[in-house]
């Protein structure tokens, strides 16, 4: 017997440097990775704050003068279910 997954979305990590800060911020969001850099690149072109919604639906915003860097994760699509696929 086989249970069926459901393929509900993207998932995308990042990690994000913050200048002064010894940590960084890991972040899921369900945004593309095209998004996410576009975001970034404003940001840290004019300064701006960048702001990621999480996958859980959090706000999370971080001036865009003291983003360090961004690593972006692999973009992976949740399964939801139970048993073998």
């Amino acid at each position: 017997m086989t249970w069926a997954h459901l393929k509900v979305g993207m998932n995308m990590e990042l990690s994000i440097g913050i200048a002064r800060l010894a940590r960084e911020v890991n972040i899921e969001t369900d945004s593309t990775e095209a998004e996410i850099q576009a975001q970034v690149l404003t940001a840290l072109s004019d300064g701006s704050p960048l702001k990621i919604v999480t996958s859980k639906g959090r706000t999370v915003i971080v001036p865009g003068s003291a983003i360090a860097y961004v690593q972006f994760g692999t973009e992976e699509k949740r399964s939801v279910g139970f048993g073998q696929a």
